[in-house]
């Protein structure tokens, strides 16, 4: 359908849209026109990624003497795929009604591991390995060198691809990673440098959040994005997590053996080079002195990271004079590794901050601020000149050099924590020293800066004024959508007690009282019995998890489960858990039904969705809560009490919330769909944490569902799946609810204005 917002015409490949898509691109377009940033939280399942992508393109489309670009960050690969498959079907949608104006470049980029089509390079493991083997094939010395000596191998794919130089170009379409790949092998060329050259001409890029919020990533990726960008950050609920991951580094004994033993070998090709080829040495110290304004000229496969300090943070300045020379810099870091390791004999947890950090490094090892500042440069050229390729045998030299920069450069935001041991097991002796990030603030500011319009969006992002003053911002548009429905097809329920009355709640005081445990296993087991093929229950951690099942299975609670429905279990290892699931849509697809157990903040609750027989209940056993022990969130928390005035009790109901939200949320994924959703935990009775749940989730939490014990929640369970069965109008035209709005529709609400939806 084409229907006109204000003065752009939209383009939206369906004959009809949901009201909430229509407010949505309304919102959105009101950002857009102000070029400012904008917080939108939309529940799942009601097309929350066409509506984005159709507004944005459209908007393009109107704007034709000032094109903006989409960038488009997702978190994981397959949340990628799924968005330029949405793209696809738009751009197919407006071709046929715009012809050639209408057509846009649009790509995914991804790592190595998932675009390369060197089999001798893909043979490699795991991802550094895969980023070592491509550098061997394709730095700039080692061509020169095959262009000597035939028996150097080289990548066939690379050398077609910089062969074919300027006329390396992608025809104007919407390419997948398999897209990408399948064209690279037609043409001979290398998906991946060939996807990273054609960034710059795309007009939708869709990436991982990395590229945009870590430095190290985005100094050499997104540096060439223009200001009249857009960029959307989707499932953006925990983005303040992966802003602080991204500045954050630890160092372990283990990282301190690798870093010796790497500086051990760059100490033999430094002597190796002084005997042969001194004159690259003294060629690298010139460059120094005239500082690391170097950066633009190299060979793009000859970078691999840019600096992990924010662009504004490094000053184009000349490297400290003693650091220059290649054997001094090693003597620095070696002397830099002795100090660390001394710091990781502690008996004590210490914490302290950058600045005292520093001090004391001065004081006992003789290195300043400024030469820690520049270690993470000084290292990425000296590795140049060593003409080293196998990275990935360097990550924990580069780990130290990262943590130096880091520490050199923020006075404030951070804290270095130093633990002997885990807590959870104190009789093991693993000293870790955390150079922990504590202001989210710190990597999103420079996206924040640089692009016109950043759109925050996800299904949970409730209490949405909390973001703003975590990411230190200011949105033009903050808005929560409710969903429309034909029929309530969504049915929440508290869960505070057992059949026999006793309370239920995974309070630390309470969780191994084996009456809690009993009743969330009668809760499961009476739950199965009734309900049709996929259930799925989130626990609070794996430890919570594990200790519960094995109890389940010595009281035989386990046995009688598995009497209805087959079980399976998510595990810390990626390849069981994709196992475990696979087998458990099996399960449901045959009928016999399954239970899938899962853990809050793992994996499966992120990014895998239960929707239709899949997910008919989700239980969240519990509120997943952090480990409040962790020295680094209470340092996290002191933090933000002290800078943003956000409360620790605030803060850590928010966080919980928004994962609970986030778990309950896998059920639902379309309108069609159905499922309930049990909160089992007394403390979800409470008005303050259970307000903090997203608006679409309370509208269908009615009063009588506050506080139910296991038989009433059963009771209620069998009303609504018998309820669900009975056939239902989806355009909601008889109950005068309209949930799906045609051409027409949207034709009267233009005239009358938005506010008469009838929903």
């Amino acid at each position: 359908m084409i229907f006109k917002i204000e003065d752009v015409t939209v383009y939206f490949p369906y004959d009809n849209i949901y009201p909430e898509q229509y407010e949505y691109m309304v919102e959105l377009k009101r950002a857009l026109d102000a070029k400012g940033h904008c917080l939108l939280e939309m529940p799942t399942g009601t097309g929350k990624t066409i509506a984005l992508l159709s507004l944005i393109t459209s908007y393009r489309l109107s704007r034709p003497d000032s094109p903006i670009k989409l960038v488009y960050c997702t978190r994981t690969v397959h949340e990628m795929e799924k968005t330029l498959a949405e793209l696809k079907l738009l751009h197919d949608y407006q071709l046929r009604h715009l012809g050639l104006q209408a057509k846009i470049l649009a790509i995914g980029l991804s790592s190595r591991k998932n675009l390369c089509v060197n089999p001798r390079v893909l043979a490699a493991e795991n991802r550094d390995s895969v980023d070592a083997s491509c550098r061997k094939r394709t730095a700039s010395w080692v061509r020169a060198l095959a262009a000597e000596n035939p028996n150097v191998e080289l990548c066939e794919y690379f050398e077609n691809y910089e062969k074919a130089a300027e006329n390396a170009l992608l025809p104007p379409g919407v390419y997948t990673l398999e897209d990408l790949r399948s064209f690279g092998k037609e043409k001979g060329w290398c998906p991946y440098f060939f996807a990273r050259h054609m960034v710059q001409f795309a007009n939708v890029i869709v990436y991982s959040y990395q590229y945009l919020l870590d430095p190290k990533v985005a100094g050499i990726i997104s540096k060439e994005l223009q200001k009249e960008s857009v960029v959307v950050f989707d499932e953006a609920h925990n983005i303040d997590n992966v802003c602080i991951e991204a500045l954050s580094v630890s160092v372990r004994r283990v990282t301190l053996e690798g870093a010796t033993r790497n500086l051990n070998k760059m100490r033999q090709e430094i002597d190796r080079f002084k005997a042969t080829d001194a004159g690259r040495l003294r060629a690298e110290y010139n460059r120094l002195v005239e500082g690391l304004a170097l950066r633009g000229d190299l060979a793009q496969t000859d970078q691999w990271l840019a600096n992990p300090a924010l662009p504004d943070d490094i000053l184009k300045e000349a490297v400290p004079g003693n650091i220059r020379r290649a054997e001094h810099f090693v003597h620095v870091l070696r002397r830099l590794v002795q100090y660390l390791r001394g710091r990781l004999e502690t008996e004590n947890v210490e914490k302290e901050s950058p600045v005292s950090f520093v001090n004391s490094l001065n004081t006992q090892a003789g290195i300043d601020q400024k030469a820690l500042k520049f270690c993470y440069d000084r290292l990425h050229s000296l590795m140049l000149t060593l003409e080293i390729t196998d990275t990935d045998e360097f990550l924990p030299i580069q780990a130290v050099c990262d943590f130096a920069t880091l520490v050199g450069t923020y006075a404030r935001g951070f804290s270095i924590i130093i633990e002997p041991f885990d807590e959870r097991m104190p009789h093991i002796p693993d000293p870790i020293l955390q150079l922990s990030c504590h202001d989210a603030s710190l990597a999103v500011k420079p996206v924040f800066d640089r692009f016109q319009s950043v759109v925050i969006t996800s299904g949970t992002l409730s209490p949405i004024d909390l973001y703003p003053r975590l990411l230190n911002f200011h949105p033009v548009v903050s808005r929560s959508f409710k969903m429309s429905m034909t029929r309530d097809c969504i049915c929440p329920m508290v869960l505070t007690r057992g059949s026999d009355q006793l309370p239920v709640s995974t309070k630390f005081d309470m969780r191994s009282d084996p009456g809690v445990v009993r009743n969330y296993g009668k809760l499961l087991v009476e739950m199965v019995s009734i309900v049709p093929d996929g259930v799925v229950c989130f626990f609070v951690s794996y430890s919570y998890m594990d200790g519960i099942i094995a109890t389940w299975n010595e009281t035989g609670i386990l046995k009688e489960i598995m009497q209805h429905k087959l079980v399976f279990i998510e595990t810390q290892d990626v390849v069981e858990t994709t196992l475990a699931l696979d087998n458990y849509r099996k399960a449901c697809d045959c009928g016999r039904g399954a239970v899938f157990f899962s853990v809050a903040r793992g994996k499966v609750a992120e990014g895998i969705d239960f929707d239709r027989h899949y997910g008919r209940l989700v239980i969240m056993f519990g509120v997943p809560f952090q480990y409040t022990l962790s020295k680094i969130l209470l340092a996290r928390l002191e933090y933000l009490r002290d800078t943003f005035q956000i409360k620790e009790g605030d803060f850590l109901t928010f966080d919980a919330l928004r994962q609970a939200a986030q778990c309950v949320g896998r059920v639902i994924r379309s309108k069609a769909d159905y499922g309930m959703m049990i909160f089992a935990d007394k403390r979800y009775s409470r008005h303050d944490k259970r307000s903090k749940l997203p608006g679409w989730i309370l509208s269908h939490l009615r009063e009588a569902h506050l506080n139910l014990s296991t038989d009433m929640a059963i009771h209620i369970a069998r009303e609504f799946l018998r309820k669900m069965a009975q056939p239902y109008d989806k355009a909601g035209g008889n109950t005068g609810r309209k949930t799906l709005l045609s051409q027409e529709d949207l034709e009267k609400i233009a005239e009358s204005g938005v506010q008469d939806m009838g929903y």
